[in-house]
Formats: structure tokens, sequence, C-alpha cells
């Protein structure tokens, strides 16, 4: 394969020495309670810390913000010191990581927020979507998410206060960025897309008003931690966790160029994944190109057992990416930069291990060893 993949890339402050990124994947093996990284987790990051980028698993930035048992915070100073060992570790290795800052808004239940109604753009529930559960006395598992309430202006402030506060104690935990969440129907994605957002005042209505609490969100982290250090990921095609837009090429092009605004070091795009779903439109990558001076990451479907990443290296040759996320390939294969860059096979990932337990599917996985 040509070796695009393998040429370092310049993002903000950061030399990364190739442009292979581990995206974002919740694996729910926080330490209970108090949702605190741990040890494990650790040993899983320092392992893939051959990617040029590490992006964290979706890290809550409140209590209301938590929408799965068992995922990390980065609110509480055993959080920060949790996550402070998995930092150390990824930076023995030489790795780069960024923290993924996540509020789910109404993507939760009760039961995962301390009792707490759910927010969000609207007092619209999130239609035929499940979350994961701990309650403490039944088994864990699946529930309908609840109704939430809609957000008052003096929550709008106080939620743009915590992502601000969560990139500061990220910064404190060692990560060298970090990666607002504004994808896969969560919060802010609440607020973006057209038909979640049925608000009336300034935060709703047309599309300027829809991209106010994105606008004023990044506008907080850029200030509190520089944008040499702040990335955002978008979903413009997904529908996940019933978020929808009438218009999303028009209205995640205006995203990247509020984004570039700003002068955010990337923007990740999350391309809908699953086996028969549609490519994303060229026109709408060139579109987000033209209106984007930083880095663009792509993370969807960029890996197949038969041609491995030969679609990322035509991506990143194509000049409409930069970096690419391997997201479910890294599972399974610690070292896939290495696999990717030689040829060898990579390993399937067991999908009854992705979420919660211990080591078992987490850092269990081998590197390849050549048989003789």
């Amino acid at each position: 394969m040509s070796n695009s993949l393998f040429q370092p890339i310049t993002l903000g402050n950061l030399i990364l020495k190739n442009r292979i990124v581990m995206p974002p994947m919740t694996r729910s093996r926080a330490s209970q309670p108090g949702d605190v990284a741990n040890e494990l987790m650790a040993t899983y990051y320092a392992q893939r810390a051959g990617a040029g980028l590490i992006v964290s698993e979706g890290t809550q930035i409140s209590p209301l913000g938590k929408g799965y048992a068992w995922t990390p915070g980065i609110y509480t100073p055993a959080q920060i010191a949790g996550w402070r060992k998995v930092t150390d570790a990824v930076h023995r290795e030489g790795g780069v990581m960024f923290a993924q800052l996540w509020h789910v808004g109404r993507v939760t239940h009760p039961d995962n927020t301390g009792g707490a109604q759910p927010i969000s753009a609207s007092s619209v529930k999130a239609e035929n979507v499940k979350v994961f559960v701990d309650n403490g006395t039944d088994a864990p598992g699946f529930v309908d998410v609840v109704a939430p309430r809609e957000m008052t202006k003096a929550d709008i402030q106080q939620v743009v206060a915590e992502y601000r506060q969560a990139a500061l104690n990220a910064i404190e935990a060692g990560f060298d960025g970090i990666e607002l969440h504004a994808a896969n129907g969560y919060l802010i994605n609440q607020f973006i897309d057209s038909e979640s957002n049925h608000r009336t005042d300034e935060y709703g209505g047309s599309l300027e008003n829809r991209l106010r609490f994105l606008d004023e969100v990044v506008g907080a982290l850029v200030d509190a931690i520089g944008a040499e250090r702040v990335g955002v990921r978008l979903a413009p095609f997904t529908t996940l966790n019933g978020t929808v837009d009438a218009d999303p090429q028009t209205t995640y092009t205006a995203a990247a160029a509020l984004l570039n605004r700003h002068k955010v070091i990337y923007l990740h795009i999350a391309e809908v994944d699953w086996d028969d779903a549609p490519d994303m439109p060229v026109a709408f990558k060139q579109a987000i190109r033209s209106q984007f001076d930083g880095v663009l990451i792509y993370a969807g479907r960029y890996f197949t057992p038969q041609d491995q990443a030969a679609k990322a290296e035509q991506a990143i040759a194509s000049g409409l990416a930069d970096m690419i996320g391997f997201g479910r390939p890294f599972v399974a294969n610690p070292d896939l930069p290495v696999r990717l860059a030689q040829g060898f096979p990579v390993a399937a990932h067991d999908p009854d291990t992705l979420f919660g337990g211990g080591e078992k599917g987490l850092t269990d996985y081998p590197v390849y060893q050549a048989t003789i």
C-alpha cells in the first residue's frame, strides 16, 4: 500500500507520528462508585499508543451528563486523578491523547443521573432509544429513555460553564487536548438538528439559532485552553438516538464554517458505518473542506478485511481527509498501525465483551505474531 496514512502531521503544537486515529469508543469499565478511570483503562489505551492520535471514550462533564452505566467522568478530583494514570501511561508509550467531553442530554435515564430528570434543547423524548443502566438492585440492562425537560437560559449557562471546567480538568489530568462530542444524538446535536429542537427563543428556529449553543460551548472551550487544543466531532448524516435534521448538508456546512471561525484544531466527522449505509456525498465532503481550514478527520467504514485501509489511503490522497479513525479494528488489534503498515491480518473483536466487565475483551487481545 502507499504510505499516506503513515506520514506525520502537525496538530496544533503537536507532531503526530501517523494519520491513524483511535476514535472514541464507550467500553464501560470505569471504577465504581464514582465513575473513575482506572489502571485497567490505562493499560488498554497504552497498548494502542501507536495511533497518531487517541481520543478517549466519551467522558461525562457532570452527573446529569451521564447516559450509560460505568462510563467515566471528568468533574471530580478522583476522576481527574484516574485519568492522569491513563494519560501518563499513554505518554510513556509515546502516544498523544485527547479527552472526549460528553453530555448526553436526553439520552439517559434517572437511574444514571442520580434520580434527576434529563435535560435537552426541548421537552421531546427520543423515541425507540434505550440506555444501559445499573440501578444497584436489578440486573443491569437496557431501558427506555425518559422525557427530558427543556433547558432554561440558566441551564444553558450552567452547562457551558461545565464544559469549560471539564476542559480545564482534562488538561490537569494530562490530556493533550479535548474533543467536544457534538455528534450521535447527544446534547449539542439535540440543539443543532431541526427535528429535536422545538425552541422559540434565540436557541431554536433558524439555523443560526440552532448553532448558537455549539458556538457558545466552543467559545468557552477555546477561551479556557486554546483553540490549538480543541477538536469537535459532528455526525451530519446519522440519525442516532433520534436526532434528525431536515437539511443536513446546509446545517453541517454552516457548522464547519462556525468551527473554522473559532480556529479549532480539528473537525472529526462520524460517517454512517453500517454495512449497507449510503456513502457520504463527495460534494458534501468538498464543501466541508472548503469551509474548514484545520485538520479533517473522518471515521466510518474505512477498513475491510479484503482491502484493509485502502479506502483510508484514498481519502487522504484525495485531499478530502487528513486523518482517518478506525474504531472496531482497534478493539481487537492493539497494534493496528503496525498491522496496517505491514499488511498483517487484522483480528475480529468479540462483541459480547464490548461493554462492562474486566480485562477480557479489553486488554487481552494480543499483538500480531508471525508464525514461523
